[in-house]
């Protein structure tokens, strides 16, 4: 098993974040924060639908459509970084969102999984590094149907982690996958 330096990982994580956050700011440029009107649902919906074409395409390898799974994992960590964003502010008043504004949140909610990241690769000893593509899709499809029993579950939980939670994880399961596309050991 080769062992990463942790400086490298963190690295690798901003370069991707880099990616995704430029690609999340282009987006808010062109459309604005047209997303602010999507519930959690919504946004778990979309979430499901880029992790159901990921698996779909790891188990045909047939494409029809121009994006690959990098492209959808960038996606995901951006729907991710939505999620939280519409957790944190509710859906009280769902107004347009200046960019400077999105762009704070972003960062800030970019922090937030970043922070998670680096304590969970302590405890865990950056075992993500030896996991399939697969099974990063799979987690995530995992997270959002738990996602989906929380909020049948009116938002609550016995013991578990809330949807918030969840959301980090799909955020930090696709940067990694991103990382392992990038190093080439899982196509993309």
């Amino acid at each position: 098993m080769k062992v990463v330096a942790i400086s490298s990982t963190n690295e690798q994580y901003d370069q991707e974040v880099k990616t995704c956050r430029t690609i999340f700011l282009q987006k808010t440029r062109d459309y604005g924060t047209s997303w602010r009107v999507l519930r959690t649902i919504s946004i778990a919906d979309q979430l499901y639908i880029k992790a159901r074409r990921i698996r779909t395409l790891q188990e045909t390898q047939e494409r029809k459509i121009g994006e690959d799974k990098a492209g959808e994992f960038q996606a995901m960590v951006n729907y991710g970084i939505i999620g939280l964003i519409q957790l944190s502010l509710g859906m009280e008043e769902v107004e347009e969102m200046p960019v400077a504004e999105a762009e704070k949140r972003y960062d800030d909610k970019i922090a937030l999984a970043r922070e998670t990241m680096i304590a969970k690769n302590h405890d865990y000893g950056e075992a993500w590094r030896d996991m399939s593509q697969e099974s990063f899709t799979d987690l995530i499809l995992m997270k959002l149907l738990r996602i989906r029993q929380i909020l049948a579950n009116d938002g609550k939980t016995l013991i578990s982690e809330g949807i918030d939670s969840n959301f980090v994880d799909i955020i930090n399961y696709s940067i990694f996958a991103l990382i392992l596309i990038g190093e080439g050991k899982h196509t993309s």
